[in-house]
């Protein structure tokens, strides 16, 4: 989700076990600091890349259209999906192929949220978690084109719509400031501490502490992860992979239709906070990024993605939009090549 000026499509007004206690939702190319952008293969040797380099989302059935979606295991099995919408939408899936609407988290509305929102009831880019017996919603509350933002936390011990309790404010953005707190994603590093990351436009991806036994933040302290001088960087995503740390965003233009340019792109630390670089080198927060999918064929502006372990594969789920402008949900599976650089397939 931008909170640039941005019209979104008709109809759609937006994780890998961590621990044994958090839970969550847990390309094929590289991009140089220049922008030339490479395939890689599964050996790691690279080719150049060409849009047919990429796959197609693997199959998907049902109610499919979304924006901006998270997804979580279920402790009984399936999953649960969350997804930009009025009052945020969910969804359910049994195998990760066929979905199914499943209501609102606020039905009745988030009134608390009027502040940042001007009465639209519009909530974006959910972030799903499962820890110690409850879900974790972290969700943003704004309005386009600007940065006068907050992301709030709900719980639910089922996730069932109409069971959700806000639990307030978790940080929030200003006009005067350089950041806009929107696009939340909750990770928990290799010692178990949590850590929120978000952010869009603006000065870029930052990253707080986040108190286990609240789900608030914990400390003062701030850490810059990624930027592009006030371009297109957004929804961050932080996954652990073979003892590092990878930060997926997007760039590029979100939000219109079959002429968005959203694509997705990486790069990895040795410590969740970072630095980050991507496979060229380049500091991500000196505009570096690998990339990891873009559109191809009649698949438009993949992005706002989310990676978590599945039992068969890790996973990669992103939104795109169809020829006509539709946002449609994408699945794929997410392998490693040799040198440790993630690859869609």
């Amino acid at each position: 989700m931008t909170a640039h000026s941005r019209t979104r499509s008709a109809g759609l007004s937006r994780r890998r076990l961590l621990t044994a206690a958090l839970a969550t939702g847990g390309a094929a190319a590289a991009a140089t600091a220049a922008g030339t952008a490479y395939a890689t293969r599964p050996d790691g040797a690279t080719a150049d890349l060409r849009a047919a380099d990429y796959p197609g989302p693997g199959a998907v059935t049902g109610d499919v259209e979304v924006h901006d979606p998270g997804f979580v295991k279920r402790p009984g099995g399936g999953y649960l999906v969350a997804h930009t919408a009025p009052d945020i939408a969910l969804k359910t899936s049994g195998d990760r192929t066929a979905f199914r609407d499943a209501g609102t988290v606020f039905p009745g509305g988030a009134p608390w949220t009027t502040e940042y929102t001007g009465g639209d009831r519009n909530l974006w880019a959910p972030h799903l978690s499962y820890a110690d017996g409850r879900y974790l919603l972290y969700y943003s509350a704004s309005t386009f084109g600007s940065n006068r933002s907050a992301i709030f936390l709900a719980t639910s011990t089922s996730g069932d719509s109409g069971t959700w309790t806000d639990q307030g404010v978790v940080v929030e953005s200003w006009t005067s400031q350089d950041f806009n707190a929107i696009d939340p994603h909750l990770s928990a590093d290799a010692q178990g501490r949590w850590w929120l990351a978000f952010g869009s436009y603006w000065s870029g991806i930052k990253m707080i502490r986040i108190d286990p036994a609240t789900g608030k933040r914990l400390g003062d302290a701030w850490h810059s992860l990624a930027g592009r001088g006030g371009d297109s960087i957004e929804a961050p995503t932080v996954f652990r992979h073979g003892g590092r740390y990878y930060l997926f965003v997007s760039f590029g233009a979100c939000c219109q239709g079959a002429d968005s340019t959203y694509r997705v792109m990486a790069g990895r630390s040795d410590d969740i906070a970072g630095p980050y670089y991507d496979r060229g080198g380049t500091p991500m927060t000196s505009g570096g990024g690998t990339e990891i999918l873009a559109g191809h064929g009649g698949i438009h502006g993949p992005g706002h993605q989310d990676v978590f372990a599945d039992s068969d594969s890790d996973i990669l789920a992103y939104h795109y939009y169809a020829d006509d402008g539709t946002a449609l949900l994408g699945v794929n599976r997410l392998g490693w090549d040799g040198a440790g650089w993630p690859y869609v397939h």
